[in-house]
């Protein structure tokens, strides 16, 4: 299959949408953590974010049934903060609050790892200057892998990661990127790159792929590492939301759908379209 006419260069992550069992708990865990402040509650749907955006849902639903072991859907949620004293911020707030599963140092970012109350991924980033990633020779991003020095990022820490305070994120945190678990890489690039119209970024380690649009790293990763087979209905990751320029992006994306192969909806303003693994995937104009 050809390569499906690509994305707008300012397509770009919105919001993730988590179903939930303890809301407390997990309220708890993304305010005092990661630094997201509440903006809504609606019965049982919360939407938290910065004050400039939401990025965050939790629907929550006490009787859903735990994700399986077998059941594709989230591996994490990437939220981006704009400076490394404000990721330096995140590390306290973590150190403090929670306990950090990993760090690393990609070379085109600087990241933070951890694990909400409901066993949700979540990864807290920064990224370095795009003239400072490193390429391979034909131009192409080359993330690596190399540790962190946390002492150092600790040490940077802003006093107040902004105009917030510490015990918030900044206002220009943003929902950089996100990282799924799949059944195969090889449905996951025809319907992300082929058919909906993301760029292969990188593509450098077995088991794993990462899409993007615009030259950037990364929008979505898909891997296969834990041998995910089974699309997974109840607790975890319910959608994904990524915001193109305008109507005519929508249109655009909906004729490439057109053969009914993914089941496509209409829903607040764009569309939603169901990947091979069942993962939800909406994309929305910008307001």
């Amino acid at each position: 299959m050809s390569q499906s006419p690509a994305l707008p260069d300012e397509t770009r992550p919105g919001r993730s949408a988590l179903r939930v069992a303890d809301a407390a708990a997990t309220i708890d865990f993304y305010r005092d953590v990661v630094g997201l402040r509440v903006r809504n509650r609606d019965g049982t749907r919360v939407t938290l974010g910065t004050g400039e955006r939401p990025l965050l849902v939790l629907l929550v639903d006490p009787t859903a049934e735990p994700r399986d072991e077998r059941e594709t859907g989230l591996y994490h949620n990437a939220f981006r903060v704009p400076s490394r004293g404000a990721l330096g911020a995140a590390l306290e707030r973590v150190r403090e609050e929670w306990t950090l599963d990993g760090a690393s140092d990609h070379g085109v970012s600087e990241a933070l790892y951890c694990t909400d109350p409901e066993g949700n991924g979540v990864e807290i980033y920064r990224d370095r200057p795009r003239d400072a990633w490193p390429r391979t020779d034909d131009g192409s991003v080359r993330a690596a892998g190399a540790p962190l020095d946390l002492e150092a990022l600790a040490a940077a820490a802003d006093d107040g990661a902004g105009s917030n305070g510490s015990q918030l994120a900044p206002d220009e945190t943003t929902l950089g990127h996100i990282h799924l678990e799949v059944s195969s890489l090889d449905a996951a690039r025809s319907f992300y790159a082929e058919r909906l119209g993301f760029d292969v970024s990188m593509s450098f380690a077995p088991g794993v792929c990462f899409f993007a649009a615009g030259g950037y790293h990364h929008h979505i990763g898909v891997n296969t590492w834990n041998q995910r087979s089974t699309p997974g209905d109840g607790l975890g990751l319910a959608w994904v939301e990524f915001v193109v320029p305008d109507a005519d992006a929508i249109d655009a994306i909906r004729e490439r759908f057109d053969d009914g192969v993914a089941s496509v909806t209409a829903i607040d303003g764009g569309i939603e379209i169901t990947d091979p693994d069942g993962i939800r995937i909406r994309m929305r104009p910008a307001e």
